[in-house]
């Protein structure tokens, strides 16, 4: 955690909460998905905001990799609009409590928490961003809400957290193994890449209007935070997480393009609720099924399998044991949310940025700009009527083969003069970024796709599409 977070006052403050006055049928949801309106800075410098993403992205990356874990229903569908933000996260927008009160969460696939700014008191540590005034970041007051309540020690739900000997923990209970224990469970303190957040668990009313609503579902009440002025709803494969909670049987989405961040313009994200194993495949998706690490800290992240990687017609020589997570769960794939650009280790992205660099060497590189930007290759297309970029594809295992279009992996940086492959890697060379997954395939590549997350059918579709 970053040694500006306020931890004294985190403390503090969990001591003073403890003494808080807390007091489905078939469908389909649906909720807005839409860009993030922050930006990691408060400069309006596109070199600066583009070297923000690309640092935050593989900031993320080294968190992921080196990641600490921890009924019968009819089928029914959800959907909720999905808004796509400038500092590269995508919000839905939710509601807690009785009565409702409905805040904006980070979609996340690869956490599986969700929590919310929490109390008139919350903190957040270096949250000046552009939009955001951090003494009023919108909160959850869960006075207002007659359904909340905090979770005990001996809740099974904060196992979900803290594992099953969290009750050794219990220390104010004259027999912490009695249910009769009325302790609450231990704060927690999670870690974003370069954010992190702390608070208490509460059991809450999650509610889809008008008439849908999932009771004492397990949710964070943040008392402080650094660099997190929005709450995160998880969606990875951990008990606590919503489509965990919810029972989903299936989710998707489809993120509108970057150009629209900050705009009112966003998409549907889909929740099927249901345990039902219902095969179809929607027409026009390919599939791929998602693989199971075999490391448990890993067990959280959606990996699915590459096979190969092709810059136009030439196929990257990448060792097929990049592409599989070996005994010790290093190595694969996962499909992040969270994550902006896509993260490769450097053996793999070193193999793919000199292919492009062969395949364009009529272009001149624009050091200049990789300085400034943190993206490389970068190429100078000055004098050039036509654009001349190869096609960056992946194909995954079962066949399925997700071609980018050209604005999902190359970008105009700056004026018009200038394109970069908005592909990251780690700066050095050393052990830091091994470990974990070696490819996290991050929301700027998976712009203008329907993407679905079939966790009946374990397996992982999408199409192109025009989400806007």
């Amino acid at each position: 955690m970053d040694s500006s977070l306020p931890f004294f006052s985190f403390v503090s403050f969990l001591i003073i909460s403890a003494t808080f006055p807390f007091a489905a049928t078939s469908d389909t949801i649906k909720v807005s998905l839409s860009p993030s309106h922050h930006h990691h800075s408060s400069s309006s410098d596109p070199y600066q905001i583009l070297n923000n993403l690309a640092t935050s992205s593989v900031a993320r990356a080294h968190h992921l990799k080196h990641h600490n874990p921890k009924t019968n229903i009819t089928s029914s569908l959800l959907k909720t609009p999905l808004f796509p933000h400038g500092y590269g996260g995508y919000t839905v927008s939710l509601s807690f409590g009785t009565p409702p009160q409905a805040l904006s969460f980070i979609m996340d696939t690869g956490s599986s928490l969700s929590w919310f700014p929490c109390t008139s008191r919350y903190l957040c540590s270096q949250c000046a961003f552009p939009n955001v005034d951090p003494s009023k970041i919108p909160t959850f007051s869960p006075n207002l809400s007659s359904s909340g309540k905090l979770v005990g020690c001996r809740n099974p739900k904060c196992n979900w957290l803290f594992g099953p000997n969290v009750e050794s923990r219990c220390q104010d209970c004259d027999d912490p193994t009695s249910k009769n224990c009325n302790q609450t469970c231990p704060p927690y303190l999670i870690q974003y890449g370069l954010g992190s957040t702390g608070g208490l668990l509460l059991l809450e009313n999650l509610v889809f209007p008008p008439h849908k609503t999932f009771q004492d579902f397990l949710v964070g009440c943040s008392i402080v935070s650094n660099r997190q002025p929005a709450g995160i709803v998880g969606f990875g494969r951990s008990p606590e997480s919503l489509p965990s909670q919810l029972h989903l049987s299936k989710f998707s989405y489809c993120l509108v393009p970057r150009r629209f961040d900050d705009t009112k313009v966003s998409s549907n994200m889909l929740l099927e609720t249901g345990s039902g194993s219902n095969d179809t495949k929607i027409p026009g998706l390919g599939y791929t099924p998602f693989y199971k690490n075999p490391n448990p800290a890993f067990h959280e992240f959606y990996y699915v399998t590459i096979r190969k990687i092709l810059v136009g017609n030439k196929q990257v020589k990448v060792p097929n044991s990049t592409f599989v997570p070996g005994p010790d769960g290093n190595g694969g794939t996962i499909v992040d949310s969270g994550s902006t650009f896509t993260f490769m280790e450097r053996p793999v992205f070193e193999l793919v940025s000199k292919e492009f660099e062969k395949q364009m060497g009529n272009y001149s590189r624009a050091r200049e700009v990789e300085n400034i930007s943190g993206l490389a290759p970068c190429f100078n297309v000055s004098g050039h009527r036509l654009m001349d970029v190869p096609e960056m594809s992946f194909y995954f295992n079962g066949g399925a083969k997700m071609g980018l279009p050209l604005a999902n992996y190359f970008s105009i940086v700056g004026d018009d003069n200038v394109v970069c492959l908005m592909i990251v890697t780690d700066k050095g060379v050393g052990e830091g970024a091994r470990g974990g997954p070696a490819i996290i395939l991050g929301n700027f590549q998976q712009q203008n796709y329907y993407i679905e997350f079939d966790l009946a059918n374990n397996r992982f579709g999408f199409a192109k599409r025009n989400c806007a």
